[in-house]
């Protein structure tokens, strides 16, 4: 059984790895890096299983994702985040995630999770199967206004959520401070915001942050 693992901290790789082989010794696992790295792996050879991070430098795990499935690829692939579900799950599962969990879960969810996807299911919390329920399939709500940013610009809202200036979020994402703030202007019209302390008040009142 062949398992991509990509994260760009290599504590988190070690410790998912060891996790995985205690469960499934077999298994064979690559590790990756970064958004770009995954494309490269799963291009040279087809894999069982990829946990996949979804912050991630250069080419982000959901970029990467969304690159995965436009080429028709349909390797199993579940995306892990220390952000909440409520910021993230649907947004990969559109995408054409096969599962999402947060960095937090117990170990017994990650292997009920990855068991799942071996078998060709689909894996999501109780939570997020409520919420697509609320949700009547995808469809937005006008109390939703987040859910019409794109990837890189819910990124961005959630870094700027957090205090992040516009510099070390260019830093951190290698775009430049014209880029960023292109991008902070987008969000602040599609939230209907005025400044970094709205961004803020509204990640908490609608607990993205």
């Amino acid at each position: 059984m062949n398992i991509l693992i990509a994260d760009d901290h290599s504590i988190v790789r070690r410790g998912l790895i060891e996790l995985i082989m205690d469960e499934f010794p077999a298994a064979k696992i690559t590790e990756a890096v970064n958004g770009s790295e995954v494309i490269a792996q799963i291009r040279l050879q087809e894999w069982d299983l990829i946990l996949m991070d979804i912050s991630m430098p250069r080419i982000n795990g959901v970029e990467a994702l969304k690159q995965i499935r436009s080429e028709k690829i349909k390797t199993p692939i579940l995306m892990l985040s220390m952000h909440s579900e409520d910021q993230y799950a649907i947004r990969v599962l559109k995408a054409g995630a096969s599962g999402f969990l947060n960095k937090d879960s117990a170990i017994e969810e990650l292997i009920v999770a990855i068991k799942r996807l071996l078998l060709g299911k689909k894996y999501i919390s109780e939570s997020v199967a409520d919420r697509l329920a609320d949700m009547s399939n995808f469809k937005l709500n006008n109390n939703s206004l987040h859910e019409q940013l794109s990837d890189r610009e819910m990124q961005i809202f959630i870094l700027l959520a957090k205090g992040c200036q516009v510099s070390e979020i260019g830093d951190q994402l290698s775009l430049s401070v014209n880029t960023i703030s292109t991008y902070r202007a987008r969000v602040l019209e599609k939230l209907q915001l005025k400044n970094n302390a709205e961004i803020a008040r509204y990640a908490i009142e609608n607990e993205l942050a």
